[in-house]
C-alpha cells in the first residue's frame, strides 16, 4: 500500500495536479455507508412512528431482512416474515391500539425506547387467546441494536402479568379475587410442604 508521500509523488509524476478534476480521493465503501445511514435514534423513531400508524410495511422498512425480534414475554421472531406476522396479529387483535413513545435514549449502535400502549382486545385471537373485549394497558422498553440504519435485533421488555390481567387471564391487581387466589396458592404450598415433611420424616 502506498504511503501518503508515495501517493502524492505518483500524482505529480502522472501530470495530474492534486485537487484537479478526476483526482478526487476515493471514499471507502464502509465509510460512505455509515455517512448515509440514519442514526439509531432516527431508526427507532421511524419504527415506532410506523407502529403508531399500524403500518406493517413501514415497520419492516426499518428492519434488516435477518432481524430478530426477541419479545421476552412471547418468544423470538426471526426475519421479515415472522415479524410481519407478529405485528399483523397485534393489530388484528387490538384494532384500536395506541402506542405512545415516552423517551428515546440512543448512542451510535443502540436505541432504547420507553413506551406505553393501550388497546381493546376486540378483534382476532392473539397467541391462542380468544378476544375478551377487555382494555389492555402496558408499559415497556425496547432495546434496539442497529447496523447501517437497520434494526438487527430488538429485545422487548414488558410486564407479562399486566398483559394477563388486561386480557382477563389474571384478576385485577390488589382485588379481592387476587387475594383469594394468593390465599389458595399459599394454602396448597403449605399442604405440599407438610406432606413432604411427613413423608421424609417417616422414611428416615
Amino acid at each position: 500500500m502506498a504511503t501518503k508521500a508515495e501517493t502524492d509523488t505518483e500524482g505529480e509524476a502522472s501530470g495530474v495536479p492534486k485537487g484537479a478534476a478526476g483526482s478526487k480521493p476515493r471514499t471507502p465503501r464502509s465509510t460512505a455507508a455509515k455517512a448515509k445511514a440514519r442514526t439509531p435514534a432516527e431508526v427507532a423513531r421511524a419504527g415506532f412512528d410506523a407502529v403508531i400508524a399500524h403500518d406493517v410495511d413501514g415497520i419492516l422498512e426499518n428492519w434488516s431482512p435477518d432481524g430478530i425480534q426477541d419479545w421476552v414475554a412471547l418468544g423470538v421472531f426471526r426475519g421479515h416474515d415472522q415479524i410481519r406476522d407478529l405485528f399483523e396479529q397485534v393489530f388484528a387483535a387490538t384494532p384500536d391500539i395506541e402506542m405512545i413513545v415516552e423517551r428515546i435514549v440512543a448512542d451510535d449502535e443502540t436505541a432504547c425506547v420507553q413506551w406505553r400502549s393501550v388497546g381493546t382486545f376486540t378483534g382476532e385471537p392473539f397467541i391462542g387467546i380468544e378476544p375478551t373485549g377487555r382494555r389492555i394497558e402496558l408499559r415497556g422498553v425496547d432495546v434496539m441494536e442497529i447496523e447501517d440504519g437497520k434494526i438487527v435485533r430488538n429485545t422487548v421488555y414488558y410486564d407479562g402479568a399486566a398483559f394477563a390481567r388486561g386480557v382477563g387471564m389474571l384478576p385485577a391487581q390488589d382485588s379481592g379475587t387476587e387475594k383469594a387466589m394468593y390465599a389458595a396458592f399459599n394454602a396448597a404450598t403449605r399442604l405440599r410442604r407438610a406432606i413432604r415433611e411427613r413423608t421424609s420424616g417417616g422414611t428416615s
